[in-house]
């Protein structure tokens, strides 16, 4: 994991670093090379198409972060159908091995769940080992009973249920491992930095009211927080509920 994994971190730290930049701008860069009469205006410029700049890959980051974020909750949801609809399948095998189908679908099901609670690596890593281990026993139920009765159509439904309950989990895993590259971050990092140093050096005399340089590390700080959280799922505030799959859980309990 990466410091961008901890979104209180990169809050905490992104605004101390924009911070002392803007005051590295206003106390030091300035007391070294003043304006002159004539250069403001153009320095003006700069300092508006830095920003804007910086605006635009703080937008870009956040769209690819939501992105992320609702292709993690639709593959909920995916893998709660798939896991509903092959139970319900699971009538059309014979009564043993309909019976040894669901048992075991009722077991991944609780392990799914817990793919979207836990937050330990060490738990994940063994939660991982066993679901692998459940989905080929889940495969090996319904191989048995689907080579002894070659060719019914009906068992058809059977195996393309159970695949797309092991391709489902194959999606969720992949979307959970995607995030925003790390040269995205370092690049959006690097103009944040030299922007707010910027903007501090063309501030105004700041011993009376030095709140003030405060404002734009403050902004952009909960921007880059928020960003880091919709990217962290295990570690972030926004995280992915598995309300989907807790329903159906409920709903097996029930029958």
């Amino acid at each position: 994991m990466t410091l961008v994994s901890y979104p209180l971190l990169v809050l905490a730290l992104s605004f101390v670093t924009l911070w002392l930049s803007a005051l590295l701008g206003a106390l030091v860069l300035k007391r070294y090379s003043a304006f002159d009469g004539g250069s403001r205006e153009e320095f003006g410029l700069i300092v508006g198409a830095t920003l804007t700049l910086l605006g635009l890959l703080i937008g870009f980051s956040f769209s690819m972060a939501i992105s992320r974020y609702e292709r993690r909750t639709l593959y909920e949801e995916a893998e709660a159908n798939a896991i509903g609809t092959e139970y319900l399948r699971a009538e059309l095998l014979p009564a043993a091995d309909a019976a040894r189908v669901r048992a075991l679908l009722a077991e991944y099901l609780d392990q799914r769940v817990a793919f979207y609670t836990i937050r330990e690596r060490q738990q994940l890593r063994q939660l991982d080992a066993y679901t692998a281990q459940l989905q080929d026993r889940l495969w090996s139920a319904i191989r048995t009973p689907v080579t002894s009765q070659p060719s019914p159509p009906i068992l058809a439904l059977v195996i393309s249920g159970m695949n797309d309950v092991l391709n489902s989990q194959g999606n969720t895993q992949a979307a959970w491992s995607n995030h925003i590259p790390f040269a995205a971050w370092i690049l959006m990092s690097a103009i944040a930095f030299f922007s707010n140093l910027l903007v501090g050096y063309g501030a105004r005399p700041v011993r009376t009211k030095p709140y003030l340089l405060m404002v734009l590390p403050l902004v952009v700080s909960v921007a880059f927080y928020l960003i880091a959280d919709l990217d962290s799922p295990r570690s972030g505030i926004i995280g992915v509920q598995p309300q989907n799959l807790l329903g159906l859980s409920q709903s097996l309990r029930a029958r």
